[in-house]
């Protein structure tokens, strides 16, 4: 997937249970299934929306790097209410970088971990 200067790109992250563990499926605007995965060819946002059908209470509280220092991504936000995480990526530095979402449930303490999407910068200069 692309994402066009000027427009917010919206993905949104379905998570549901399958014999008790989450289920991560990414759909894009139109409602297709995709891998979550972004390129990027010029600076933008990306936005990921939870839709939680756990029944679990799941909310965005974090977004781990395996190599946080790459500069692919610029910076995290995350909505006071944990529905929406955006990367923002100024797309100065080629290259990938995979990241996963951090979550946390009402039903225990403990944290639940995506699988990794991927966002690779293609600068067009």
């Amino acid at each position: 997937m692309f994402v066009p200067q000027g427009l917010a790109q919206f993905i949104k992250v379905n998570v549901t249970l399958e014999n008790g563990e989450p289920v991560f499926i990414y759909t894009d605007a139109n409602g297709q299934q995709c891998p979550g995965d972004v390129t990027i060819t010029q600076a933008g946002t990306v936005t990921y929306l939870l839709n939680d059908q756990t029944g679990k209470g799941l909310k965005f509280v974090g977004v781990g790097f395996v190599t946080p220092f790459d500069e692919i991504v610029d910076a995290v936000t995350i909505s006071s209410d944990g529905m929406l995480v955006q990367l923002v990526d100024l797309d100065r530095t080629p290259g990938n970088t995979k990241f996963q979402f951090v979550l946390s449930n009402t039903t225990n303490t403990l944290l639940v971990l995506s699988p990794d999407p991927e966002i690779t910068n293609r600068p067009q200069n």
